[in-house]
């Protein structure tokens, strides 16, 4: 469909220093039983649950799923195009793997619910409703967020910061990497405190996923028509992450960074770049990744600490 020619970003497997990483399978996936894996964050979050979907299906249309989005409050809004997420179950073993799109992992209320056109509360100090009404339900949660932390998207989807229940008025907290860092340490603080009535649970939170535009912005003519992998290195050696935000997140919670940024950082030529099927003449995709690709890797890594 994509009119992709090479496929060497497939037969890349990551491999740890001083450690066998168990091979993903989709059976062995599927005997934690009774299960809910729920990926809460953006696109690159939505490429995860498509990738595991994948992976645990081995891509093939299978009679044993079931979509369960309504039970989730998934069901395409009046006026809609598409569902807030997607929801599915294995009946064999009761397992349910979601993804709710939750790009700043925040609270959005619509000021006027009447009104088509109108602009949202985004509550930097609130974590999403979804994730307060179906915590209970969910036994390993996925979270991530970065990319939409920008002013185009604020003012795209009429989104105003909101504090305390109020229009935010503290100036350190309006530039967009201070709100971005509130918010996530807000969110994270929020979940480790639910964590002890919740023994269940197992919480991460996904680092940063690498763009990889060169020469200009996804609007200004960026590229990355690169398709060696690895050519622009083949180790991860730090010990910190590259996402240091991240990292100082889940400082100090039972919450677990699932670090995948420095790993797919040396993964450029694994992007849709200018294969994609909707794209606009003389526009690439140097952030989202094909399928089967890098995010399979993060989801083999995930396996490996669940």
């Amino acid at each position: 469909m994509m009119q992709r020619q090479d496929f060497a970003f497939e037969k890349l497997r990551w491999q740890p220093k001083d450690c066998e990483m168990e091979e993903f399978e989709g059976s062995k996936f599927l005997k934690r039983k009774d299960k809910t894996l729920a990926f809460v964050g953006d696109s690159l979050g939505r490429q995860q649950f498509q990738s595991l979907m994948c992976m645990i299906t081995t891509g093939k249309n299978s009679p044993d799923v079931l979509d369960v989005g309504k039970d989730y409050g998934l069901v395409i809004p009046p006026g809609g195009k598409r569902p807030n997420g997607w929801a599915y179950r294995f009946p064999s073993t009761n397992t349910t793997v979601l993804y709710y799109w939750s790009s700043t992992l925040c609270d959005l209320e619509p000021l006027d619910i009447l009104d088509p056109q109108t602009e949202y509360a985004m509550h930097l100090d609130r974590p999403p409703a979804f994730l307060r009404d179906f915590l209970d339900r969910i036994d390993v949660l996925v979270l991530n967020s970065g990319h939409h932390w920008n002013r185009g998207k604020l003012k795209a989807n009429k989104w105003i910061m909101y504090v305390g229940g109020k229009p935010n008025t503290n100036r350190r907290i309006a530039d967009m990497g201070s709100a971005k860092n509130f918010t996530i340490h807000s969110t994270l603080k929020w979940l480790n405190s639910q964590l002890p009535k919740h023994p269940h649970l197992k919480a991460f939170y996904r680092s940063i996923s690498p763009r990889h535009f060169v020469n200009g912005d996804w609007n200004s003519g960026g590229s990355c028509n690169n398709t060696i992998p690895m050519s622009i290195g083949k180790e991860v050696l730090q010990e910190e992450s590259t996402d240091q935000s991240a990292a100082s997140a889940v400082k100090g919670t039972r919450i677990a960074l699932l670090d995948i940024t420095a790993l797919s950082q040396v993964r450029d030529e694994g992007h849709i770049s200018r294969f994609s099927i909707t794209a606009s003449p003389g526009v690439q995709d140097c952030l989202h990744w094909c399928l089967p690709g890098v995010p399979d890797t993060w989801n083999e890594i995930l396996f490996a600490l669940i």
